[in-house]
C-alpha cells in the first residue's frame, strides 16, 4: 500500500510541475531580432562588414518602432481587430524587405524570402492550438 501511495504522490507532483512551467510565448527584443538576421545573412552571404553594420542600425530602429506601435495598438484597453494589426505589421515587414533589397542582390533576396525568412519565424510548440 505504501508503494502505491508513493507512486501516486510522484505522479501528482510530476503533473503539477509540468503545469507550473511557463508556457507563454515571450517576444524577442529588437536587439535579439537584429542579431538573428545579422547572423543568418552573414553565414549565408558573407556580406561586407560595413553593409551589415548599416543594416543592423536600420533594423534596430525599425524593430524598436515596431514594438512601440504594437504597444500603442495594445494599450487601447481592447484588443485591436486582426486586420488592423496585420496591416500595421505588414508596413514594418515591407520596410524591412526594402532595407534588405538595398543590401542584397536580387538572387540573394530571393533566397532570403524563400528559405531563410520562413526558418526565422517562431515555431509554436506542439499542442498549443492555433
Amino acid at each position: 500500500m505504501k508503494k502505491v501511495f508513493f507512486l501516486l504522490l510522484c505522479a501528482v507532483s510530476l503533473a503539477t510541475t509540468g503545469y507550473s512551467q511557463p508556457g507563454g510565448f515571450q517576444r524577442r527584443t529588437p536587439e535579439e531580432r537584429t542579431a538573428a538576421i545579422h547572423s543568418k545573412l552573414d553565414s549565408a552571404f558573407k556580406l561586407e562588414a560595413s553593409k551589415l553594420s548599416t543594416l543592423d542600425t536600420a533594423l534596430l530602429a525599425l524593430y524598436k518602432a515596431q514594438d512601440k506601435k504594437r504597444e500603442e495598438l495594445m494599450s487601447g484597453g481592447t484588443m485591436p481587430d486582426r486586420e488592423t494589426m496585420m496591416a500595421e505589421m505588414k508596413k514594418f515587414s515591407d520596410a524591412r524587405d526594402e532595407m534588405l533589397k538595398a543590401v542584397l542582390t536580387e538572387e540573394q533576396f530571393g533566397i532570403w524570402k524563400e528559405k531563410i525568412e520562413p526558418s526565422m519565424r517562431p515555431q509554436r510548440p506542439p499542442g498549443s492550438g492555433g
